[in-house]
């Protein structure tokens, strides 16, 4: 349970200072339209470390970056030689994604870390404060690479290799950004810790819904990704006879309405989802001669999830004819159970500060789901506005985002008393 100590902390969480800065860091990669584009490894994504390293190196915060570019942010505790409290999440944005996703995590940590030093609690534990590198994918794919990096779940090697769509590598984009954050320590890939907790919008309707607080994460459903292409060769529009034809973007979108129809369930539990559709050479009197699409698949029951991937290579290969194709599974995620003793922590913050609240599935992948394969892990949500993510019109009700922040500041006084 949450003692009485640890409860007090929540009262020096400042509002207004949380959702100001909140603001003030969706400047940067804002969007016409009120969102943000801050991509992995961009120059607003080093602008937005910058602003992050000024704002805890003024708490008197030990500020390090890791081989993967994971930015971390340490308090230091009674006792340096016990394993440290970690908490975070991340910085980086969809192309048209909001203000919330990710951010908002490192943002409450790092109120909830103001809160202890203004409640004068002294933590017996170092709490760590991380932003992790390429959660979302959506610049150098698979999702979740810098926290992959950080558990073991991917090498080094393999991730900065990791080339985006211009063809700039992970280990490219790094050197880019160094003049800019040359000045922040160096640290190891790796540390030991003690239990990592992470706070973050819904991305879901349910807690507006039934008018909650605060979600205590359950766990995260399986996730497989793969990356289709398909082969076909380039023709005149006007002059290919189509029996002759071998034109990839036909072959690629039957596979995409096949797997549509294979994967529907009237219960709606399975997530089947294309985002990325590439046409090559994309000119109008041009036939396609290749297609590279995207597949995202998702279900929380692990032996279900791969009965359905396993169908995703025999359904492509059998309507790529007249065309090739090539299958590559980029992603592979089994649904996990977050720990029960740190999803009480969690219940009894909340419950403390007389927040209603209720167990939560989700069904989105994060950093916690890596860094469960490492130490204890938890998640608190908070309600997201029509469980609208992923898209600039994304919002959580300011008094949402101080009730996460509360709830967490309990958490990790309780955490790193200990």
């Amino acid at each position: 349970m949450i003692n009485t100590v640890s409860t007090s902390v929540s009262d020096h969480v400042s509002h207004q200072r949380l959702n100001d800065r909140i603001t003030e860091m969706a400047c940067l990669g804002a969007t016409a339209q009120g969102g943000v584009n801050r991509q992995a490894l961009s120059a607003e994504d080093a602008q937005a470390q910058i602003l992050l390293t000024r704002w805890s190196t003024a708490l008197g915060m030990m500020v390090s970056r890791d081989p993967i570019g994971n930015l971390f942010l340490r308090l230091e505790g009674a006792d340096p030689s016990l394993s440290p409290v970690m908490t975070g999440s991340h910085m980086d944005t969809q192309p048209t994604g909001g203000r919330y996703d990710g951010i908002y995590g490192v943002m409450a940590s790092l109120e909830a870390v103001q809160a202890l030093q203004d409640a004068g609690f002294k933590p017996k534990r170092a709490i760590e404060v991380v932003a992790w590198v390429n959660e979302e994918g959506s610049r150098f794919a698979p999702s979740l690479m810098g926290s992959g990096v950080h558990a073991g779940a991917r090498s080094l090697t393999e991730a900065l290799a990791l080339r985006d769509t211009a063809g700039v590598s992970v280990q490219e984009a790094l050197q880019q950004i160094e003049p800019l954050l040359a000045h922040i320590p160096k640290r190891s890939l790796s540390s030991p810790a003690h239990c990592y907790v992470e706070a973050h919008i819904e991305q879901g309707p349910i807690l507006e819904r039934e008018g909650l607080s605060i979600g205590v994460v359950t766990g995260i459903q399986g996730k497989h990704t793969y990356r289709v292409t398909v082969i076909g060769d380039a023709a005149h529009a006007g002059t290919a006879p189509h029996r002759e034809r071998k034109d990839a973007l036909l072959a690629a979108t039957a596979m995409v309405q096949s797997l549509s129809r294979t994967f529907f369930d009237e219960q709606d539990i399975t997530r089947f989802t294309v985002g990325r559709f590439s046409v090559a050479p994309n000119a109008p009197s041009v036939v396609p001669n290749e297609v590279v699409f995207s597949i995202d698949l998702r279900h929380p029951n692990a032996e279900k999830l791969e009965q359905l991937s396993n169908q995703v290579s025999i359904l492509c290969q059998d309507l790529a004819a007249p065309c090739s194709v090539h299958i590559e599974r980029l992603y592979t995620s089994a649904p996990i159970e977050f720990s029960e003793p740190m999803q009480k922590i969690i219940a009894a913050a909340a419950l403390q500060l007389n927040l209603p609240q209720r167990p939560i599935l989700s069904a989105a992948g994060h950093d916690a789901g890596l860094m469960h394969r490492v130490c204890p892990t938890g998640m608190l949500f908070i309600p997201s506005i029509g469980g609208v993510t992923h898209n600039e019109a994304e919002f959580s009700r300011p008094e949402d985002l101080t009730s996460g922040a509360r709830v967490l500041a309990n958490v990790l006084a309780h955490l790193a008393g200990h």
